[in-house]
Parts: structure tokens; C-alpha cells; sequence
């Protein structure tokens, strides 16, 4: 992973922690505490965006090492856990679907599609405010026209991250990551972050916009009636992630400050593990929630990130040699 901001770091790892932490139904004592995939899936996407703005190659070369990276260490995941039972091919087109598109994981067949606009947004396109302004709102309004013509908002479905509507929610968060490395490339090095630390008001809108994000999610699930503006959750999704990346960007200052400390080792360990974590830890849930809480929430997180270093360790090993 290539040095960036610190807080980029944090982000990518509280995502991969987000989404981990979303799949843990039936471990806590209740599963209100598991929740907030979705909330990862969108900081995950967005700091995709973040990281890889400005490609200087072009496209093929671009696309397939980023093909490479993602594609490996599922390949060798899946063989594994097909080995083991975990994943069974009971008719050879599936050996296409688990290996190739859109795989057992959604976000394979989600960002081998958006890498495409990706790189041609980034690579035109200077994302400033303005420009930015322009192709999000656009694309909302797409969204919308879509929503209004096409889609079925009979019943709640629009955050089911396998149906082709996900993908204006997790491609508005590349751009927006696209944004805010325009940003961070326009601001001084040694400034972001400054100016008195975490704004109060930054909290504030995000712990609001969370509320909102969460109260409606509720709503949509209990009371179908309100269904037709299943839409709005997106949107409120979308802006609690612009405040979010807001107020990370003010930690810049304070991360600095615990660079080199065991909790930021730990926090640089889950960020530059993400994808493994992912990628490992589906076959891990479905057979290791056992025991009563903690024990089952310690076995699983160990046996998930001893799984996520393997597994990361085997596919940089691969990928240097193909490289």
C-alpha cells in the first residue's frame, strides 16, 4: 500500500472492521450490534477511489494489475475452501461463477465493473469541487431516473449489494474518494487536519446523519408502506459518507502523533489486510460461531485474521513473481 495520508489509513481499516463486524449475527448478545455493512461497503469503495486516483499507465495494463490484486488471493481463497467442503461445484458453470464473475463475493463483480469508469473519471477528469459537483449530481439524477422508470421500490431492497442498483451508491463513493484526493493533493501536507483539531460540528453532522441513515433503515424495514422512498436511504448513506471523510481528514494532525505507536501497528495491520479479511472470513462465520460471548467473538476474530495473513502472505508472493 503507498503512503498517503494517515487517515486514509484509518479509514480503509475501520471498513474492513465495519463490514467484519456486520456478519457477526448471533455472536453478541444481540444483533443490533452487528450492523453497518453497508457503511463499510461505501468507505471501502470510497477509499478505492482515494487510492488509486491519477493512474499514469493505460487502461489494459492499468486494469490487469488491478485484476491481478483482487483476483489472486480470490482464486486461491476459493480453491481452499473448495478443498475443504466449504464451497461446492455442483455444475461446471459454476466453476465460471466462483472463479472468474461474479464470484462468491459481491464486491468482485461490483468493482471489476466500476474500475472501468474509475480510471477514465480519474484519468480526464480533475476532480475539483466543481467537476466533482457536476458528475455526482449527474449521476443522482441518473439514479433517480432509473429509480423512477425501471425499478421496483414496491418492496424495501435497494442496499442488496447484489442487485445492480448498488452499483450508483458504491460508484458515487469512488468519486467521492476521487474528490477528496484532489483535495488532499490541493492542501498542504503539514496543514491538513490543522486549524484546531475535530470540529464539533463535524461530530455533530455525523452523528446526525447516522441517526437519520439508521432510523430510516429501520422505518423501511418495518413499515413497507414507505418503500417508494426506499431511495432517500441511499442518499442519506451518501452524505453521512461525505461527512465522515470530513471529519477524518481533521484526525490527519492527532494520527501524526501516534505514527509509530503499537496501536497505529495495529491499525496499519487491519488496513493493509482489508481485502483478506473480506475475502476469509465468510466460510470462518459459517462454522465457527460457537460458545457463549466473548469466547465465540475471540475465536472467530483469530481465526480471521490468522486466515486474512496467510492468505494475504501466499497471494503477495504469487503476485511478485507474475509482476
Amino acid at each position: 500500500m503507498k503512503q498517503f495520508f494517515l487517515f486514509i489509513v484509518l479509514v480503509r481499516a475501520l471498513a474492513a472492521i465495519i463490514i467484519t463486524n456486520a456478519h457477526y449475527t448471533g455472536v453478541y448478545p444481540t444483533d443490533l450490534i452487528a450492523n453497518g455493512g453497508l457503511l463499510g461497503d461505501v468507505l471501502f469503495f470510497a477509499v478505492s477511489g482515494y487510492c488509486l486516483a491519477s493512474p499514469k499507465e493505460g487502461f489494459g495494463k492499468w486494469y490487469l494489475r488491478r485484476s491481478i490484486r483482487v483476483y489472486i488471493p480470490v482464486w486461491l481463497c476459493t480453491l481452499v475452501y473448495m478443498l475443504i467442503g466449504a464451497y461446492v461445484v455442483s455444475q461446471p458453470l459454476e466453476i465460471a461463477t466462483f472463479f472468474l464473475w461474479p464470484t462468491h463475493w459481491h464486491f468482485v463483480a461490483s468493482i471489476m465493473i466500476l474500475y472501468v469508469p474509475l480510471f477514465f473519471a480519474s484519468r480526464y477528469i480533475e476532480m475539483t469541487p466543481r467537476n466533482y459537483s457536476l458528475l455526482a449530481g449527474g449521476l443522482l439524477l441518473v439514479q433517480l431516473l432509473v429509480y423512477l422508470t425501471v425499478y421496483d421500490f414496491g418492496y424495501y431492497h435497494i442496499d442488496n449489494v447484489r442487485e445492480p442498483m448498488i452499483e450508483f451508491l458504491f460508484f458515487q463513493a469512488m468519486l467521492m474518494g476521487l474528490h477528496y484526493r484532489w483535495h488532499c493533493k490541493h492542501s498542504k501536507n503539514e496543514k491538513l487536519g490543522s486549524g484546531g483539531g475535530i470540529a464539533l460540528y463535524l461530530i455533530i453532522a455525523a452523528l446526525g446523519l447516522a441517526g437519520l441513515y439508521f432510523v430510516s433503515k429501520m422505518l423501511l424495514v418495518k413499515l413497507p408502506d414507505f418503500s417508494e422512498f426506499q431511495i432517500v436511504n441511499q442518499w442519506l448513506l451518501l452524505s453521512l459518507l461525505f461527512a465522515l471523510f470530513r471529519l477524518f481528514m481533521r484526525t490527519e494532525s492527532m494520527l501524526r502523533g501516534i505514527e509509530g505507536t503499537k496501536a497505529w501497528k495495529v491499525v496499519r495491520f487491519v488496513a493493509d489486510h482489508t481485502l483478506e479479511i473480506y475475502l476469509v472470513q465468510y466460510a470462518i462465520l459459517a462454522h465457527l460461531k460457537t460458545g457463549p460471548f466473548p469466547f465465540n467473538w475471540l475465536l472467530l476474530t483469530t481465526s480471521i485474521l490468522c486466515a486474512a495473513v496467510t492468505l494475504r502472505w501466499a497471494s503477495q508472493n504469487i503476485i511478485k513473481r507474475i509482476s
